[in-house]
């Protein structure tokens, strides 16, 4: 994407979060008496209808979950704003980009006069009579709830940014400036999700930043300070030399992927070191700073040449982890097995995190998307698509900062031993959202369920004591009364999620929204946890840099002694750890590292003895668009 056209959507871009910030802030000042300064009113008043007190409760319900996980009262309002607007424009984003692919009818290039309202209107006459365009808002609606089924993240209207509807004059100006000419060719590219979210945030928001700190202050600001979007053929570059380099050496020169990787590093006569064949539903790929999700979006291109190649190779096919079956096995015919890739990869193949909560709907929406471009490139009709029920897209956020809800929640928990493990949870993600994947959240849990069930295999074996001649419990001992499977450790965490799915749904009111969102951030930490004990075979970044937050200083400090002097030094030593053996790492980050003497233990104790070096391109300045950078992009694999 050129210069101007990525110009063209920096202007929109910003013209529409201002619109959508002027409006919604307004919004909230005047018709729910929730004030700029973060002042808010006990009661709504009574201008409000039923409805409208409902929105309300919502709003101050989240806003005050903000506040509980440590925000100002300013900050909290502010946060809700800046949520509910990007939440917004990116959902007209998508829509307009569901119209450039043919996956809905025209529903907002022409506004009211879109072909799909007019057909809408036609089944339901009343609609288009109902006053102040509610019947359009009504039809966009059932859009959101339609898609909502499969991207949830970013469609679900249940979401408390969903609560905010632009008022007419600022719905017609968004529109005005999405159809505008200059950007009439943007909306079929699987990037222009990417820079949108990389443009909401002004150039003189990061500079104001960086001159009111020279760390970040808080994860929004590591976030916003680190926006930058990497060039296809960085992406291209690295992926090539990971991914696409496992599966020549899994699979030898004869396939079509080798042709792909146009990137592909090759020194002169340099023989292939083959390695052992795996299932391609059991190859995992992880972007741990994912932002939009660029990695993984040329990754998806990759796989599905490597899901047909591994189906047609010659030989023992490996056997899948997933159904136990080989890949033949479970899908006898080539047809089906096209047909069912774009889900296999979305579902299996690909994870991301990243600490800002808007990268899951820029991430999740660019993959959904990606896999219907490869369906429609099939020749598959919509309504023969396969549905994606998961994707590995995570936002590494604290676990539930609401003490009262902690206890409650808590206290639901049977046996007993959950609600130990889910305050050990709470406790050690306190950082996830200043720390991410750098933070080894998943030992601390880990150490807790080996304890608990190094005391259950020991009670076991000292049974058969007369009643009340059983030995009294030791101090500092775990309550694992109600235990009496050892399959109970395999599961703990299962059995967290599916209470929690059950204790958001058992409330009503302020009460239910509150509960809501306790759950989902509750859900997100153990999602974190499930990613951070996977090892990968691919492991693909751009990472921050730079200085880590203030709040966590300290902690980043103490578990990263020897690459604590950059927080993208920190990121490769953590990548490193989430690796296969053989596994392989691709980078793009300051080239500092390979040459300042303060980088002297991350070159001499992380790489070259865990992971050195296999592909290395010294690129310069200029390279990530807007950051004053030298930059190297390069490829380790971790040693057997």
């Amino acid at each position: 994407m050129d210069k101007t056209t990525r110009n063209a959507i920096e202007r929109a871009t910003q013209q529409a979060r201002k619109l959508l910030d002027e409006d919604f802030s307004s919004q909230l000042e005047g018709t729910f008496d929730v004030l700029r300064s973060g002042v808010i009113a006990p009661k709504g008043g009574v201008h409000l209808s039923p409805r409208q007190q409902f929105q309300r409760d919502k709003v101050v319900a989240t806003i005050q979950h903000k506040r509980a996980a440590g925000t100002t009262p300013v900050e909290a309002v502010t946060d809700y704003v800046r949520d509910a607007a990007f939440t917004t424009l990116n959902r007209f984003v998508a829509l307009k980009m569901l119209e450039a692919r043919q996956l809905v009818q025209e529903c907002i290039t022409k506004g009211e006069q879109s072909g799909g309202y007019r057909e809408f209107c036609g089944m339901a006459p009343g609609v288009a009579l109902l006053p102040d365009a509610a019947g359009y808002r009504l039809y966009i609606e059932s859009l959101f709830d339609e898609f909502s089924t499969e991207i949830k993240v970013l469609f679900d209207r249940r979401d408390a940014a969903s609560v905010l509807w632009p008022k007419r004059q600022t719905f017609e100006a968004l529109l005005n400036i999405l159809n505008a000419p200059d950007l009439l060719e943007i909306w079929g590219e699987d990037e222009t999700i990417g820079w949108v979210y990389q443009f909401f945030n002004s150039g003189e928001e990061r500079r104001k930043m960086r001159d009111e700190s020279q760390a970040p202050r808080n994860s929004r600001e590591l976030a916003v300070r680190n926006q930058f979007f990497t060039p296809r053929y960085v992406v291209q570059f690295l992926v090539d030399n990971t991914l696409g380099r496992l599966w020549l050496e899994m699979h030898g020169e004869g396939g079509h992927l080798s042709a792909l990787c146009e990137y592909l590093v090759r020194v002169g006569d340099e023989p292939i070191q083959p390695r052992s064949r795996k299932d391609p539903r059991d190859l995992r790929i992880l972007d741990p700073a994912c932002g939009s999700g660029h990695f993984l979006l040329y990754s998806f291109d990759l796989l599905l040449l490597i899901y047909q190649e591994a189906w047609s190779a010659d030989g023992p096919a490996p056997i899948g982890e997933a159904t136990g079956r080989s890949l033949r096995d479970d899908y006898p015919n080539l047809t089906d097995l096209c047909r069912a890739v774009p889900r296999l990869i979305v579902e299996f193949n690909l994870h991301g995190v990243d600490i800002d909560p808007r990268c899951t709907q820029i991430a999740a929406l660019a993959l959904w998307l990606r896999a219907q471009r490869a369906w429609k490139d099939l020749g598959i009709a919509a309504a023969d698509r396969p549905r994606i029920q998961r994707t590995h897209i995570v936002v590494a956020e604290p676990m539930p900062g609401d003490a009262v809800l902690v206890d409650e929640f808590a206290a639901r928990l049977d046996p007993p031993l959950l609600r130990d493990l889910f305050k050990k949870m709470v406790g050690e993600s306190r950082l996830a959202g200043e720390l991410g994947t750098l933070l080894r959240v998943e030992d601390g849990v880990a150490a807790e369920l080996l304890r608990a069930r190094e005391q259950f295999v020991k009670q076991r074996q000292t049974t058969g004591f007369l009643p009340g001649m059983e030995p009294e419990a030791q101090p500092g001992t775990l309550n694992l009364s109600g235990i009496d499977d050892d399959l109970f450790f395999h599961d703990a965490e299962a059995i967290i999620v599916e209470a929690l799915r059950a204790f958001a749904e058992t409330a009503s009111g302020n009460s239910s929204v509150k509960r809501r969102l306790f759950s989902g951030d509750a859900a997100q930490g153990i999602a974190l946890i499930d990613i951070v004990r996977t090892r990968f075979d691919v492991v693909l970044m751009n990472p921050p840099f730079g200085a880590c937050s203030l709040p966590a200083k300290k902690e980043f400090e103490s578990s990263y002694p020897r690459t604590k002097n950059d927080v993208y030094a920190a990121f490769v030593e953590r990548g490193i750890e989430l690796l296969h053996p053989r596994g392989r790492l691709g980078a793009i980050t300051s080239r500092t590292g390979f040459f300042l003497s303060s980088f002297r233990k991350w070159r001499e104790e992380i790489l070259i003895p865990k992971a050195p070096p296999a592909v290395v391109a010294d690129l310069g300045v200029g390279v990530l668009d807007g950051a004053m950078v030298e930059t190297a992009a390069y490829c380790l694999e971790a040693v057997p």
